[in-house]
């Protein structure tokens, strides 16, 4: 399978795809945490019909979906420009998964920037702002409505064959699954893994491993 045959010929599942083998270079913890937030992450970037060239704002750049919305648009989409808003601390990050435009939202307005995008993909229920952040003719998309209209809303759908279509990428390293430094947490302190997520100081995906 070469990279141009990474996207499916039509969006959504196919019967019988609920399921895909682990990539073989990623260990279970690894490809525990990848199944939702990339099959979000992909699908999001397939419903905008996103391509070569255009410019993405993630906003929720360090989290789970984020994470790989980033590389996806990257390594797979070919993004022209990739910006990306988090915390300060977490900047850093951007920049290694490929972000050309890290922002720190506590301390910039990303609505208000002069630059404007084709996509904002918004996974921390910004709509509002986001739409303000377009070009003329731009899409907002978002997994944490509501959506304000003209935004869309993403209704995710389990797709396995997503999974087997970007295992190239996954096994060459093109796309990593990003562990929060914590993880995994033993099944026993599940609570407190829970607890941290709550806290938004996390980075990429909390992992449960072992299960018992």
């Amino acid at each position: 399978m070469n990279e141009e045959t990474a996207r499916p010929s039509e969006y959504g599942p196919k019967p019988n795809t609920a399921r895909a083998h682990k990539p073989s270079n990623l260990s279970f913890a690894e490809a525990a945490n990848l199944p939702a937030a990339i099959i979000t992450a992909y699908q999001g970037l397939e419903r905008l019909q996103f391509s070569a060239g255009k410019s993405i704002l993630v906003l929720g750049g360090a989290g789970g979906v984020g994470t790989l919305i980033i590389q996806l648009a990257k390594q797979v989409f070919g993004a022209g420009k990739v910006a990306a808003a988090a915390s300060a601390g977490k900047l850093e990050l951007l920049r290694k998964l490929g972000v050309d435009l890290p922002i720190d939202y506590t301390k910039e307005n990303f609505q208000e920037l002069p630059e404007k995008f084709d996509v904002v993909y918004d996974t921390v229920g910004e709509t509002e702002k986001a739409l303000k952040a377009i070009k003329e003719g731009g899409q907002v998309i978002t997994i944490a409505g509501p959506a304000i209209p003209p935004a869309i809303f993403l209704f995710v759908l389990s797709d396995g064959g997503v999974l087997e279509k970007l295992k190239p990428y996954l096994e060459s390293g093109k796309v990593k699954p990003v562990l929060d430094p914590k993880s995994p947490f033993p099944f026993s302190k599940a609570i407190e893994a829970f607890s941290y997520l709550k806290t938004n100081r996390a980075i990429g995906k909390l992992v449960i491993h072992p299960i018992p």
